[in-house]
């Protein structure tokens, strides 16, 4: 039988140490329970866990991924609700493309004169029949490639079933459908997609990615005869500019400049390919990342398009992959007046070959 005498047997714990003004004082360390050293009747199941460097990423890394989803699912569902806005024999006329990321496509960019039901600008087209294109980009992209070519409003060309006119009438006469036909037979490249700006959400989109950085000269604007009469103003002085959403598709429409006698359409257009590219620069800002979620929901929104959820993402993927492309604008040779058409812009045969190869090879 063992004697209540004897020693029971004791668990040794490391003493916890003493402050320094404790030892100053003389004081001798105790036998102390540190938490790490504690014994807990459950087992230890209980213990408080310490948060350490690992779990903080990890928890991070989840965060960052779930934000990317929900952007990616939003984008997806915005593009879907978007789908079906561009006419089946637009959608026949174009030639089947690459995925954008190995491949080169050409996109072509219409911007048209229709404006949104319910606009204060005097005369403005609110419908798209009869609408005619104030804008006209090939957008060639994908494989590490991105070049744009801005062909002018009243550049003379043959619109096929309707003699000569004026490019931008060729919307007018069938659309988008007619559109890429006509660039076509004027360039000799094939189109592979076609964007159609949505001018209403165009500057919600902008200010989702938290505007625009472009280069201007002085701009003295007034489209529809300024906000005054339900248009748009824009001044501004020379140099660099930040600008807004309204500001930005202000000075994408900005033909005519109180301030520079010399502006035109070829001036607005190469401020037009300033601002893709101020959009391109923004999409990996600080303030795109944070506001993912809306400018993924506003971006399929800006635009109709033959392209499903999927292949605009890889559009947006070859344009980053690309870099910023080099203004390009095709420059008229020479002009004419056109009985039943006015005053135009006319080009050469070879200056279009010029124009289409550098786009082409750069």
């Amino acid at each position: 039988m063992p004697s209540n005498l004897e020693e029971r047997p004791y668990r040794l714990y490391r003493a916890g140490p003493r402050g320094l003004k404790a030892r100053l004082r003389g004081e001798e360390d105790e036998l102390a329970l540190t938490p790490d050293y504690r014994t807990y009747r459950d087992g230890g199941r209980n213990r408080p866990r310490r948060r350490t460097w690992k779990r903080v990423l990890v928890g991070l890394l989840i965060a960052l991924v779930a934000w990317l989803l929900v952007s990616l699912v939003l984008f997806l569902i915005s593009a879907s609700v978007q789908s079906g806005g561009v006419p089946s024999d637009a959608q026949a006329a174009l030639t089947s493309g690459s995925n954008m990321l190995t491949g080169t496509d050409n996109v072509l960019v219409i911007g048209t004169d229709q404006r949104p039901a319910g606009t204060h600008e005097g005369g403005a087209n609110t419908s798209d029949a009869g609408s005619r294109s104030d804008t006209l980009m090939i957008w060639r992209i994908g494989g590490g490639v991105s070049r744009r070519l801005s062909i002018p409003r009243d550049t003379l060309v043959r619109i096929p079933g309707h003699g000569t006119n004026k490019v931008n009438a060729a919307y007018a006469f069938g659309g988008p459908a007619l559109t890429i036909k006509t660039v076509e037979q004027l360039t000799g490249l094939k189109i592979n997609h076609v964007i159609i700006i949505n001018f209403a959400n165009f500057p919600k989109f902008v200010d989702a990615i938290g505007g625009v950085t472009v280069t201007t000269g002085r701009i003295c604007s007034k489209i529809s005869g300024g906000v005054q009469n339900g248009g748009f103003t824009l001044n501004l002085p020379p140099g660099v500019h930040h600008l807004n959403g309204r500001d930005a598709l202000t000075l994408a429409r900005t033909r005519e400049n109180s301030c520079n006698a010399a502006s035109n359409d070829l001036t607005r257009e190469g401020y037009q390919q300033q601002i893709l590219n101020g959009i391109k620069s923004q999409l990996l800002s600080v303030h795109t990342f944070l506001h993912l979620p809306w400018a993924s929901w506003y971006a399929p929104q800006a635009i109709r398009t033959d392209m499903g959820g999927f292949t605009l993402l890889g559009m947006f993927a070859g344009a980053e992959l690309g870099g910023s492309a080099p203004v390009q604008i095709l420059k008229p040779t020479g002009a004419a007046s056109v009985p039943g058409v006015g005053d135009a812009l006319t080009v050469t045969p070879e200056a279009v070959h010029q124009a289409v190869d550098k786009l082409v090879n750069g």
